[in-house]
């Protein structure tokens, strides 16, 4: 259960990011973000007049990112969040962080997205889903971190299908996955007309211990052929270490904008 104070509210906690320069209100013991969402707010900087969508948005923290790093090149960011409680906590975040001309918060199902955005409305989608199927994965404390990490409410395909239906044809989409699942996500992918282009394989650290943690995975929606694969990525530099330079370069407050290689 949420860690709530005497009055029954709900505890928050504020974290920053960039030397203080993003703030973030997250619930104490709630969901809560992690390095996917750093890595995937990275993966691909929005070129100018961009529309950006953040599909599964939880407390907002990439479209807070993408709107710290590239403000000038985003027109518009929509962040959609399915749970109330977090959709109510990335509103606050957006007004927080000064970023109330551009940014909105959308609570709703991404089942029903068309209820929300016009087909084709936007150039780019970034999306942190649910890892894990409704049986499977990493045992949650509370309700509020379950949904967000399992499929509970929607199936990996109803998450791709709702990004093909709101980006527009030759638009981008980002997603983050674990590495296992790899197979899965592509084949989704395909099924919904995004072309993956593409691919970088997350590690915790170099060497042979250490298996591959996570994928991103970038796609066009109706693109051509021909996939690049980018060098392995590295969290640490090594087992129980510190940041590796290419992770601790994503959490400088002025990275240059360069893709992670």
């Amino acid at each position: 259960m949420r860690g709530a104070d005497q009055t029954g509210e709900q505890q928050v906690t504020s974290d920053s990011l960039f030397g203080g320069r993003l703030s973030c209100l997250q619930y104490r013991s709630g969901y809560r973000f992690s390095v996917d969402a750093i890595l995937a707010a990275h993966f691909f900087p929005p070129p100018p007049g961009s529309t950006v969508l953040d599909l599964c948005g939880g407390c907002g923290i990439i479209s807070l990112i993408s709107l710290y790093r590239w403000y000038d090149n985003i027109v518009s960011l929509s962040c959609l969040e399915l749970q109330p409680a977090l959709a109510a906590l990335a509103s606050r975040n957006l007004v927080l962080n000064g970023f109330e001309e551009k940014m909105k918060v959308v609570q709703g199902d991404l089942r029903r997205i068309l209820d929300f955005f016009p087909a084709e409305t936007f150039s780019s989608v970034i999306c942190n889903p649910p890892f894990y199927r409704k049986d499977c994965g990493r045992p949650c404390q509370d309700e509020e971190s379950f949904i967000a990490r399992h499929q509970v409410f929607c199936s990996l395909e109803d998450v791709v299908a709702a990004a093909s239906l709101v980006v527009k044809n030759r638009g981008k989409t980002v997603f983050v996955y674990p590495a296992a699942g790899l197979n899965s996500l592509l084949l989704a992918l395909h099924q919904y007309r995004l072309v993956p282009k593409r691919l970088q394989i997350i590690f915790s650290y170099p060497g042979m211990a250490s298996d591959a943690r996570l994928v991103l995975v970038e796609a066009v929606k109706n693109g051509g052929e021909g996939m690049q694969i980018l060098p392995p990525f590295y969290i640490y530099e090594q087992r129980l270490g510190s940041y590796s330079q290419e992770m601790q370069r994503l959490y400088d407050a002025d990275w240059n904008g360069l893709t992670p290689q």
